[in-house]
């Protein structure tokens, strides 16, 4: 039988508590309680984001979780300010970057074309560095939704100095950071107010 002879399978569609766990109650928190978050939550968190689309199914998100009070001491002396305090609170802090050499993955990523994708890319540095920063930020939002959807609260932040993390965490590999994001159950007063959606009307057209 072809594909085109197939019957189509409808796709199951989120319910209701689903859509407000990931998206229209999600908020960012900013406070954090003091419960811890497990290994096996972050286990959990990862197991769901992996499954994100990338082109070519290259996956060059890379995660780097700190846990401990010397890891974050080490993480916060290169954030801004305004996030150190939070970022010292948070029971589990993801460090995401992406791997400017994740075509050396591709033959295990992607086997019909894996060995040809690779060899291309060899020699292709820039053109690797904006996929990977491109493809990993595709990857983070779905990150932030697996954050979600294993019950914890995001915190994620741009303001910190990338060389100065890159240096003091990835010092000799091909990872590079791109987003730092607190995590775990919400504290005291945790959400900033809702502020407003862009409308409809100046968000989507139609063609």
């Amino acid at each position: 039988m072809s594909i085109t002879d197939q019957v189509p399978q409808a796709l199951d569609v989120l319910d209701d508590a689903g859509r407000k766990l990931l998206f229209t109650e999600a908020r960012t928190a900013n406070t954090f309680a003091e419960v811890a978050v497990t290994d096996d939550e972050l286990a959990m968190i990862w197991e769901l984001a992996r499954w994100s689309p990338s082109a070519a199914n290259g996956q060059p998100l890379r995660v780097l979780f700190v846990r401990t009070r010397e890891g974050k001491e080490r993480l916060v002396r290169h954030l801004d300010e305004g996030n150190r305090a939070k970022t010292l609170q948070a029971p589990a802090v993801a460090v995401l970057a992406y791997d400017v050499d994740f075509h050396e993955q591709m033959p295990t990523v992607f086997p019909a074309r894996g060995e040809t994708l690779r060899a291309a890319f060899a020699d292709q540095t820039e053109k690797r560095e904006v996929l990977a920063a491109y493809n990993s930020a595709l990857q983070t939002g779905v990150f932030l939704l697996a954050v979600r959807a294993a019950g914890l609260a995001a915190g994620p932040m741009a303001g910190f100095d990338r060389a100065g993390v890159d240096g003091e965490f990835f010092a000799g590999t091909s990872w590079r950071s791109h987003l730092v994001v607190n995590i775990g159950h919400p504290g005291a007063a945790p959400w900033f107010p809702r502020l407003p959606r862009v409308s409809v009307e100046d968000a989507v057209a139609w063609a």
